[in-house]
Formats: structure tokens, sequence, C-alpha cells
């Protein structure tokens, strides 16, 4: 194998590559990257065994063949070298290493067998359908944020995809949730998802994926069976990127029975000033808990935080409530992490009582909701 390819196109490809790798892998071979180099493009794969990403880069070509290299070492060789360089890779006779060179640095690093490296087969993947990569952002943007790090909980470790039908409209729906907040985010379903399964897109996939998005082109095309899933993202220049990973293997709960249905105390606030007055007040609350108490009254609410070390705080903000005063409280990380999901102007929150469940929706956009459980304060 030899090659030349410019240093902005590899370094662009190995970042995206490279971010799979497990930092300490104890089979060796899942340390590096496969690097194929054939037709115009030297095509980068990355696998965990249970996600891969293969991405495309334009090359010229002198000597067709493949080999692996260390992928963290790699990287970090091409992340230093001169911008505007040219690099030449070429695998060396002793089938072992590789010699890389670009101006007057010349590195040579190890190799293992490419029949070693593992592929993940992509099976049947019966359900194709395209989505609009605008769409998939805001899907997961909106949901990331409530995946449980649970590890025992392991069916909560992911976003839940599935169809389903929102005043008799067909929906593409994205939810994830922690046990403490839940997000729930709806567009309408893409030809050809009519008949998909309900699957659990793993945490892992759905942060490489999110990186992608912001370099990809219009539209994505999604691949599934019951246990794995594909996604197919073209690149600008010819070159694309497909991420193929397994699905999480469990049954994610029936989420839409801790949806409350009869929250009748309606509060209406400024988003962005709630955050802002969320944020200062929470200053003072201990760190384990962030504890904040709303309390609302009269078209005023009251934010307040207690803390035996650091004192006492309260910041008061005109609102728009008119139903019995009520005092409730919230984790704060939890309730920040709710509002920067509202573009809009407002959030408005349908709360029953201090020991129920909370939804958040932004008043502009009815396409995302938002389950906040109150904690004691």
């Amino acid at each position: 194998m030899k090659l030349i390819i410019e240093r902005a196109a590899l370094l662009k490809g190995l970042s995206h590559v490279q971010s799979v790798v497990e930092r300490r892998n104890t089979i060796p071979i899942l340390s590096n990257i496969l690097l194929r180099a054939d037709g115009g493009a030297l095509r980068l794969t990355a696998t965990d065994m249970d996600l891969e990403i293969v991405e495309s880069v334009p090359a010229e070509i002198q000597a067709a063949g493949g080999t692996t290299a260390p992928a963290h070492t790699l990287y970090d060789i091409v992340r230093k070298l001169p911008d505007g360089s040219q690099v030449e890779i070429e695998t060396n006779p002793d089938g072992g290493s590789l010699t890389l060179r670009a101006g007057r640095s010349n590195f040579r690093l190890g190799c293992l067998p490419v029949e070693d490296f593992p592929s993940m087969a992509g099976g049947d993947l019966s359900h194709r359908f395209t989505i609009a990569a605008g769409d998939l952002r805001v899907m997961i943007d909106r949901t990331k944020f409530a995946i449980s790090t649970e590890e025992t909980r392991y069916y909560l470790n992911g976003i839940y995809l599935h169809a389903a039908t929102a005043d008799t409209v067909p929906v593409l729906r994205a939810v994830a949730t922690d046990g403490h907040r839940l997000a729930r985010v709806e567009m309408p379903l893409p030809d050809g998802a009519d008949a998909i399964p309900g699957v659990i897109v793993p945490r892992k996939t759905v942060m490489e994926l999110r990186k992608l998005l912001d370099e990809s082109g219009e539209t994505v095309e999604v691949q599934l069976s019951e246990t794995k899933t594909r996604f197919t993202l073209p690149g600008a220049a010819g070159d694309g990127v497909v991420l193929t990973s397994k699905l999480i293997d469990g049954t994610f709960p029936e989420y839409e029975r801790v949806i409350p249905s009869g929250n009748d105390k309606i509060l209406e606030v400024d988003a962005k000033e709630f955050a802002k007055a969320v944020d200062r007040v929470s200053t003072i609350s201990t760190e384990k808990s962030r504890a904040v108490k709303l309390t609302i009254e009269n078209g005023s609410l009251t934010l307040s935080a207690n803390s035996a070390e650091q004192g006492s705080a309260t910041e008061e903000i005109e609102v728009n409530y008119e139903a019995s005063k009520i005092e409730i409280g919230f984790n704060s990380r939890y309730l920040l992490d709710i509002t920067q999901q509202i573009e809009g102007d407002g959030a408005r929150f349908a709360m029953a009582d201090a020991g129920s469940p909370t939804i958040v929706r932004d008043t502009a956009d009815s396409s995302a909701l938002y389950v906040l459980m109150p904690m004691r304060v």
C-alpha cells in the first residue's frame, strides 16, 4: 500500500474514527484502525466490537492495499504535522510496519495483520428510511441529556427510537429517561419508517453520531433491524461516513405511564430569565442535591436555596400563574438541562402538587415534552 493524502483530509477522518477506539484494550487489534487504499480513496475503519465507524477520504493511491495502525498514535502524529502538508503513507516490505512521511518528518509505526481486524457484518437491516440531518440533530440534542449512566439499568443507557401516533398523526419519536427526568421528542414519520421496530440506540453511538452530524450533508440514511442499526452520512466531496452499531438488547419501559395527564397548575415563564435565576440561586445549594425550591403564587415565582455551610439565597421573577399557591422543589441541574433545550422565549410548567411529576414544554414548539420528578426541599 502506498498513497499521498492531504493532512487536513486525513486529520478529519482520523478525528472521527479514533474516538470510537477505547484508550485501554485487552485485545491489541482493537487499539488499531484499519486503513484500506483503493480507487481514489483511503478508507478508515475503527471498532470496539459494539460500534463500527467507516470513513472514506480522498487520496492519491499509488499502490492499493491495506494495513492496521495504532489509532491514537497515528491521530496524534497527523494532528502535530504542519498545516497544508502532504502526507505519504507506505507499508514496509516486512509487512509488520508502515512509514509515514511529511516534509522532513519521518515516522515508522508497528502494524498488526489486516486479517485480525474484526468486521461488524450488517446482517439483514430490513428497515430503511431517510431523515434530514437537521431533524436528527434536534432529536438527539433534546433527549441525550436524559440518558441514564447507571449501568445496572442498561436498558435506559440509550435513546429509544420508534414509530408512534400523536393526535392521529404518525410520528417518529425519540425518548430518553434516567428515572428522574424524561425527554420525548417527535417529528413527522419519514417515508419507510412506519414498520420499524422500537430500538434502543446506545449512548456511545448517539454521541458519536451527534459529532458526525455537524459535518454531514443534508440527509442521513438510517437502516434498522432488531439488533443493529446503520447510519450513512454522505460527505460534501463524495466521501462519507458509515456508522454501524449494535442495539441495546432490552425492553424500554412504558414511558407513557409516567407522563401525567391531569396537571392543572400552569406556570409560564421567560425561559432564559428563569434559567439564569436558577443558576444564580443554585450557587448556594449543597453540591450533592443542588436543590432549589420554587414558591409560586399571584403572578410571582420565588426561587430559594439553603445550605448549612453556604447560607441561603432567594430571587423573585414575574410569571404568568393564576392557580393556587404551590411550593415545589427540583434538582437545579435537571431544571437547567431542560430549560437549555427550549429555544423559544417561553417555558410552560404543568404541575399537580409538590410530590407529583411536572411537565415542561416550549410554549412555541409542541414537538418536545419533558417530565421532571420533584424532590423534597
